[in-house]
C-alpha cells in the first residue's frame, strides 16, 4: 500500500510540474508572438517608408555636401569640364536662373516640389533641359510628362545605354559603358511611343521638345559614394553638362505654399533684355492673378512692357488655375509625419490578426476522464427516488415496461411494434404463465401504490430473467445484448 501511494504521489508530481512548465510557456507565448508580431509591422513600415521616401537630409544630392549622398564632386567635375554651376535653393530663383540663357535645371529631389511648381516646369524657356531624379506618378502626371513609372528595385543596378535592343539616342552618353541606374524604370503607358526616347533599359527616358525633359530613374550615379563606380561620372557629367550651364535646385526640405490674399501679380528679379520687349519671369503664384509671358510692347524705362519692367502682369495661367482649385486639404493629415499613418494602419492590421488569433475556435469535442466514477445501482435509486418525490408511479411503470420489452422482443424474434397479445402469448408459452395475465403485467395500467410499483418491477424482473436470461460470466462481452447487465 506505502509503495502504490507513494508511486502514485510521484506521477502525480510529475504530471504537476509538466503542467507548470507547459501553462509557463504557453504564457510567455502569449506575450512574445504578439510583441514579435508588432515588431517586424513597425521594422516593415520603418524601412518601407525609408526606402520609397526622398532622402529629407539637407546634403541630400546638394552641390556644396560632401557626404555619402552629397553632390559635391559631381560639382566640382563639372567645373573642371568648364560647366558653370549656379546653386539656387529656392525654386522661384532657381526658374528665374534659367530664364538668362540657355541652361540645365537640376532637380535631384522633385517629390519636395509643389504641385503648382510642378506644372510650370513646362513654361520654361526654350532650349531648357530639366533633369528629375526619380520622380514618382503624381511628379509625371503634374508635369505632363508622357511617363509611367514600371517596375522598381529595391537597389540600383549597373545597366548599359541600351533599352529593348535598341542604342541609346542620346550622343552626350555615347561614350558611357554602364551606369547604377536600374533603379525605377518608366513606360511610355498609354502615350505614343514615339514621343520618347528610352535608355538604360527604360531607367532613363527623355521627351523631347522646346523644353528637353529627362526622367532618371535613380539618384546613385549623382551621389558622392558612388560616382567613382562603373561610368556614373560620364554618365552624370554628360548628361548636365550638355547646355554648359547648371541650375542646381537645392532643397533641404518640402516647399512651403505660397502666400495667399495678397491680390497682386508675384515680383521677380527683373532680367535684361532688348528696350521694348520686357522679357518677364512668365511664373505665377496661383492667387488668381497670374503672370504673362512677360512680352509686351513697347514703353517708358522701367515700365511694364519697357527695359527692365521684367514683371509684366497679364492674364497667364493663374487664373484658370484660380478656378480649378481644389478645396484645402484635411489640416489632420498634415498634422502628422506620412510614416505615421503608415505604423498606424499596420497597427491596426496588427490587431486584427491577434484577434483572429486569439478568437474562439469550434473543434471536436475532447474526451475528458470523470472526477468520481457513479455506480450503476445509486444512478437507479437516485431515479428511483425522484420518481417518488414526484409521485409519476405511471411514468416509472412505463419506463419498466419499455425496458422489459427491449430485452424480450429481441429474444423471442418479434418486431419492435408486434401487436401485445402477440407478445404476451410468446411470453407466455416461454414462463408457463397465462398469457392474459402476461399481457396485463406488459401492457397494463399504472400501479396505484408504491407496493403495487415495487411487485411490478419483481414481476418483470422475473419474467425478464425467464425469458432472457442474463449472459454468464465466461461469455465476452462483445457477445452480450446491449442493456444487460454486465
Amino acid at each position: 500500500m506505502t509503495a502504490t501511494t507513494t508511486t502514485t504521489g510521484a506521477r502525480t508530481g510529475a504530471t504537476t510540474s509538466a503542467t507548470g512548465r507547459g501553462g509557463r510557456r504557453r504564457r510567455w507565448h502569449r506575450i512574445a508572438i504578439p510583441l514579435g508580431l508588432a515588431a517586424l509591422l513597425l521594422t516593415t513600415t520603418l524601412v518601407t517608408h525609408a526606402v520609397d521616401q526622398p532622402d529629407p537630409d539637407a546634403g541630400f544630392l546638394s552641390p556644396v555636401a560632401t557626404g555619402e549622398h552629397g553632390g559635391s564632386r559631381l560639382a566640382a567635375a563639372l567645373r573642371e569640364r568648364g560647366v558653370t554651376v549656379q546653386r539656387e535653393t529656392t525654386t522661384p530663383a532657381a526658374l528665374t536662373a534659367v530664364r538668362s540663357a540657355p541652361a540645365t535645371l537640376f532637380v535631384p529631389a522633385p517629390a519636395l516640389l509643389r504641385r503648382e511648381t510642378v506644372r510650370a516646369l513646362d513654361r520654361l524657356p526654350a532650349r531648357t533641359r530639366l533633369v528629375l531624379v526619380d520622380p514618382a506618378r503624381p511628379v509625371l502626371i503634374s508635369a505632363g510628362l508622357p511617363l509611367l513609372p514600371g517596375e522598381r528595385r529595391w537597389a540600383a543596378q549597373a545597366l548599359g545605354p541600351a533599352a529593348d535592343g535598341l542604342p541609346c539616342q542620346l550622343p552626350e552618353l555615347n561614350g558611357v559603358g554602364t551606369a547604377a541606374v536600374g533603379l525605377q524604370r518608366y513606360t511610355a503607358g498609354g502615350y505614343r511611343p514615339d514621343q520618347v526616347q528610352f535608355c538604360f533599359a527604360g531607367t532613363l527616358a527623355r521627351v523631347p521638345g522646346a523644353v528637353e525633359q529627362v526622367a532618371v530613374g535613380a539618384s546613385d550615379p549623382f551621389r558622392n559614394d558612388r560616382i567613382a563606380e562603373w561610368d556614373n561620372l560620364a554618365f552624370a557629367t554628360g548628361l548636365l553638362g550638355v547646355t554648359g550651364r547648371v541650375v542646381w535646385l537645392d532643397l533641404a526640405e518640402a516647399e512651403p505654399p505660397p502666400a495667399t490674399g495678397t491680390g497682386r501679380p508675384s515680383r521677380a528679379p527683373a532680367t535684361e533684355g532688348d528696350p521694348g520687349t520686357g522679357t518677364g519671369d512668365g511664373s505665377g503664384d496661383g492667387d488668381g492673378t497670374g503672370t504673362g509671358d512677360g512680352r509686351g510692347g513697347p514703353g517708358e524705362p522701367g515700365s511694364p512692357g519697357g527695359p527692365g519692367g521684367g514683371d509684366q502682369s497679364g492674364s497667364g495661367d493663374g487664373d484658370s488655375d484660380a478656378a480649378e482649385r481644389e478645396d484645402p486639404p484635411n489640416p489632420l493629415w498634415a498634422a502628422f509625419p506620412p510614416w505615421f499613418w503608415a505604423l498606424l494602419a499596420q497597427l491596426a492590421l496588427a490587431v486584427l490578426f491577434l484577434a483572429l488569433w486569439r478568437a474562439r475556435r469550434l473543434g471536436p469535442p475532447t474526451a475528458e476522464p470523470l472526477p468520481v466514477t457513479v455506480r450503476s445501482a445509486e444512478t437507479v435509486l437516485g431515479r428511483a427516488r425522484l420518481y417518488q418525490r414526484a409521485g409519476a408511479r405511471e411514468a416509472a411503470a412505463r419506463t419498466l415496461r419499455e425496458a422489459a420489452l427491449t430485452r424480450l422482443l429481441p429474444r423471442l424474434n418479434l418486431p419492435a411494434d408486434a401487436a401485445p397479445d402477440r407478445v404476451a402469448g410468446a411470453v407466455a408459452a416461454r414462463t408457463g404463465a397465462d398469457p392474459a395475465t402476461t399481457e396485463e403485467l406488459l401492457y397494463g395500467g399504472a400501479p396505484e401504490t408504491d407496493q403495487d410499483l415495487l411487485e411490478l418491477a419483481r414481476a418483470l424482473d422475473g419474467v425478464t430473467r425467464t425469458v432472457a436470461p442474463p449472459a454468464s460470466p465466461d461469455v465476452p462481452l462483445s457477445n452480450r445484448t446491449e442493456g444487460e447487465p454486465r
